[in-house]
């Protein structure tokens, strides 16, 4: 939750690997859904100064919503580990194109073509997987926004195809009272760690942000690697 009140990125990344193998990837999607949207919420509310400086958001809020109900349903019905194979490689790909050959941008014209497309892919990777964050991440770090608009746009994406993932979810029963309690769990660390967050996110610089924003990316590059394989 740190990492994602900094970075807008993190709690799923962390969490779904870590619960996935002791109560399978379903539960662990379904106990994750409930306070990530809390933390979206929270993060985009403290951030909703630079809407203005953001793009593309509304038709990656769309496409991303509509992706996220047909992975919902890929999630109950086929393996996951050819999707977190090609997310990882796409993710590890970005950062190391990114850090050896210097930032990778993406005009406003090219993006406004690519942005249905992306947020499709991402609303699938959410729906199947419980992550769309390094689609999502690597996409809007390379428009490269304000710091504060990177945050905006991440939680407003999030918090769209987040609950569109829980009205799936949901109307498949996936939401029994046990992981109901264990989703209100971690409604505490998302209220406790926010504050703290935002303090060190005032700390950095750009290129300090914009480092620990590849940084994270190139975690879960290695995190969904390890997943697909352990899986």
């Amino acid at each position: 939750m740190l990492a994602k009140s900094v970075t807008g990125l993190g709690y799923p990344l962390v969490v779904i690997p870590i619960l996935a193998p002791l109560t399978g990837v379903e539960t662990a999607v379904a106990v994750v859904t409930l306070p990530n949207a809390a933390a979206n919420v929270l993060v985009g509310w403290r951030t909703r100064h630079a809407r203005s400086d953001t793009r593309d958001v509304l038709m990656l809020s769309a496409t991303s919503a509509l992706g996220t109900v047909a992975g919902t349903f890929i999630l109950v019905s086929a393996p996951e580990q050819p999707l977190l194979i090609v997310l990882a490689a796409a993710v590890l790909l970005f950062v190391v194109r990114s850090l050896w050959f210097g930032d990778v941008s993406v005009s406003a014209e090219f993006g406004r073509r690519a942005s249905p497309a992306v947020g499709l892919a991402a609303g699938i990777m959410q729906g199947s997987v419980g992550v769309s964050g390094p689609i999502i991440g690597s996409w809007l770090h390379a428009y490269r926004l304000p710091r504060d608009a990177y945050i905006f746009a991440l939680s407003v994406l999030f918090l769209i195809a987040g609950a569109a993932q829980i009205a799936s979810l949901a109307s498949i029963g996936a939401y029994d009272a046990d992981r109901l309690t264990a989703a209100a769990v971690g409604f505490g660390p998302v209220v406790a760690v926010l504050p703290v967050g935002e303090h060190l996110r005032a700390r950095l610089s750009g290129t300090q942000f914009d480092r620990f924003v590849l940084v994270m990316l190139a975690a879960a590059g290695v995190t969904l690697v390890i997943r697909a394989l352990t899986g």
